[in-house]
């Protein structure tokens, strides 16, 4: 073999690697850095994030409730997922007039809504009238409906709370709805699941959470297992929050389609701002 044919064999050999590993190099997927997430990936894990009623409503709250899942040690952003699935994100109209975003039942001794008389856009249905809001429209517009008492726990100020009057004072009063909403929620984490509550799925429920506490620090409360534990520990059953099998699958849906636990985790153990986060 002359020394010419065997210099050309071998840049032969060398430009035929050299294209195999651009044609491997060309199909072969490419990998994201570990640490970058894009925004439509985000986005479609948390898709009801894009919802701007969601955002309004969790904005307003998330804080104050790490704040009062801490101190009463309850899981965050289960909390707050009970409190979207039971109020609409704010919007039922109960939880609207009231501040009661956790559909808690009123004591004896507390005012209840009672029964109202309310109108209802007649091409929504669902869309529920009231204060000043009714002079907009005509009476052709509107479907007027009796709603039944709701038995739930009224929020507004000792003189409207339990009566007709003044059923837009949260929409003139945004602060003062914000504070009704924590109050809620500290109702619910402070004397709902409490030792001393005589039904066992909150007894059982507070001793849990006491004793991951204990062992693991208040670090455990965000923890997506605990979180769904906790959910399943208070329904499903007699006497419990809400009995219906189907409501735990929905809280936890509502909690993972928001991305809640990394919200809550975001904003107390890295610091985030909520719109860092959202």
């Amino acid at each position: 073999m002359s020394k010419k044919f065997f210099l050309s064999f071998l840049l032969f050999f060398v430009v035929v690697i050299l294209l195999v590993f651009t044609v491997i190099d060309i199909m072969e997927p490419k990998k994201e850095p570990k640490n970058e997430i894009k925004k439509d990936k985000i986005v479609k894990i948390y898709r009801y994030r894009k919802y701007l009623h969601v955002k309004s409503f969790y904005k307003d709250i998330t804080q104050g409730a790490i704040k009062i899942a801490l101190k009463y040690n309850v899981p965050p952003a289960a909390l707050l997922a009970i409190a979207g699935v039971e109020s609409g994100y704010g919007r039922g109209y109960v939880a609207h007039i009231t501040g009661n975003i956790l559909s808690l039942g009123a004591k004896s001794n507390e005012a209840e809504l009672p029964s109202l008389n309310l109108p209802n856009l007649k091409k929504d249905s669902s869309i529920i009238l009231y204060g000043n809001q009714i002079n907009k429209y005509s009476e052709d517009e509107l479907e007027w409906k009796q709603r039944p008492k709701s038995l739930k726990k009224d929020y507004r100020p000792k003189e409207f709370a339990g009566t007709t009057e003044y059923l837009d004072y949260f929409d003139k009063n945004p602060i003062e709805k914000k504070k009704a909403n924590l109050k809620c929620l500290e109702d619910f984490a402070k004397v709902w699941i409490n030792k001393s509550k005589k039904f066992k799925p909150f007894v059982d429920a507070r001793e849990m959470l006491d004793e991951q506490v204990k062992i693991h620090s208040k670090e455990i409360l965000f923890d997506r297992d605990l979180n769904i534990k906790f959910i399943y520990m208070i329904s499903g059953k007699k006497n419990s929050f809400n009995h219906r099998k189907t409501w735990a699958p929905k809280v936890v849906k509502v909690m993972d389609n928001i991305g809640l636990v990394d919200l809550v985790y975001a904003l107390h153990l890295e610091g985030k701002t909520f719109d860092e986060v959202w």
